[in-house]
């Protein structure tokens, strides 16, 4: 029995609104829901200080309030210490407690428009060398820290990495899961440079231009070239391949101010927990040679 061409053409109709519809749901409207979680308000639950710490409130150059854990040094090395996207410094207590045991400052922040902190969300930290140079500024003030470092998981990685350039007072810096922000990072990758393998990130960053009326930042590699007296450590997930490949593209172009670690089988930021010996001893070396010899 033949099928009447008006019910082959309806079916053929279906089918194809039905493929173009998924064709823009993955490749439009994923990215663009991606952008909008980005500037989402974020606050995640901040719990009581570790012991040792004591709750402060620093202030951008421009009035927006950051909230923060802070522990003073004994040794006269301070480290700034910056969350993971849609965070609070809750999410680092673990490293701020290890540093402030091996006798280091700490201040713990949180990052704009996360946890305690004021301003507005943005999840790819496009402001974040703001924050960090307010921290900066803070430790500079406090009696018996000489010299500072910063430490940034995942989305903080990433602010203390592009704050290198603009905050000079950083002499050393640990990033851990540090990967891209925006389409001129995510191109520095010679296997990203296609419009095929970044169409997808580029609507998400043109959505979260579009709603947080703010600029992509300079590019990570940019601003630690410029850097010339900060050394790096960093640290990427074996089993994350672009978190590999960003890191080790990192350390290549650096040269011999990084160091880098890439953790065996690990997913995103999951070396502390798989590795915790090892973890601390590379971290800590890290630090007592270049904040402390």
């Amino acid at each position: 029995m033949l099928v009447p061409k008006s019910t082959t053409h309806r079916w053929l109709a279906i089918l194809g609104w039905t493929a173009l519809g998924l064709v823009l749901a993955i490749y439009i409207g994923l990215p663009a829901a991606m952008g909008i979680a980005a500037v989402w308000p974020s606050r995640a639950s901040v719990g009581e200080p570790p012991a040792g710490f004591e709750a402060v409130t620093l202030e951008r150059a421009d009035g927006v309030e950051i909230a923060a854990w802070y522990a003073p040094p004994r040794n006269g090395a301070a480290i700034v210490v910056a969350h993971g996207a849609g965070g609070s410094r809750q999410g680092v207590r673990r490293q701020a407690e290890m540093f402030a045991e091996r006798g280091y400052g700490v201040l713990a922040i949180d990052m704009s428009g996360h946890g305690e902190s004021g301003g507005r969300a943005n999840r790819l930290a496009w402001q974040g060398s703001e924050d960090i140079s307010a921290a900066a500024r803070y430790l500079a003030d406090e009696s018996g820290v000489r010299r500072i470092g910063a430490f940034g998981s995942s989305m903080g990685g990433e602010a203390v990495l592009g704050a290198s350039a603009a905050v000079p007072q950083l002499e050393a810096i640990v990033a851990d899961g540090a990967t891209r922000r925006s389409t001129a990072e995510l191109t520095t990758l010679p296997s990203k440079r296609s419009l095929v393998e970044s169409f997808v990130p580029r609507v998400m960053y043109a959505t979260v231009q579009a709603l947080a009326w703010q600029r992509p930042p300079a590019p990570l590699l940019e601003e630690m070239r410029k850097a010339a007296a900060t050394r790096y450590l960093l640290i990427g997930a074996g089993g994350n391949p672009l978190e590999t490949e960003f890191n080790r593209y990192f350390a290549e172009q650096i040269g011999s101010r990084a160091e880098l670690w890439i953790a065996p089988g690990v997913g995103h930021v999951g070396a502390l927990s798989r590795y915790p010996e090892e973890y601390e001893r590379r971290v800590m070396e890290f630090y007592d040679e270049a904040l402390l010899r």
